[in-house]
């Protein structure tokens, strides 16, 4: 079966950090595009960090720029998100997917894609 399957979300303080990791399941990551993103309850989902097929380009929201990074290890077909300095704005279910599009239309199109993880919870709370 050709999934995504995340694993690393939890409760954390603000100010702490976290790493959520994605890995692919039947299939390689190698020639997609990759991505993080977020939906809290209310809102629409939204990119959060993205990285091209290349590895040589990046996009993130300017609200976590700085904060988070993301990463992939093309040997074990796993992408990372790193997640330093969390506030409570951050608390939502985060999904990884993988797309063959260039990075910006990756994180920008938030609906086509052609794999999705299933989401994991990340609540930032004291």
């Amino acid at each position: 079966q050709l999934q995504l399957v995340e694993t690393g979300g939890g409760l954390v303080q603000p100010g702490k950090s976290l790493r959520l990791s994605c890995a692919a399941s039947g299939f390689t990551l190698e020639t997609y595009a990759i991505g993080w993103f977020r939906q809290a309850p209310g809102k629409e989902r939204e990119g959060v960090a993205c990285l091209s097929s290349s590895g040589g380009f990046t996009y993130y929201k300017d609200s976590i720029q700085g904060r988070f990074t993301i990463t992939r290890d093309r040997n074990k077909s796993t992408m990372y998100l790193q997640m330093n300095s969390l506030r409570p704005e951050d608390t939502a279910v985060y999904y990884c997917a993988a797309a063959r599009q260039n990075v910006r239309t990756m994180c920008m199109a938030t609906l086509r894609k052609d794999f999705w993880g299933q989401g994991t919870q990340v609540t930032v709370s004291s």
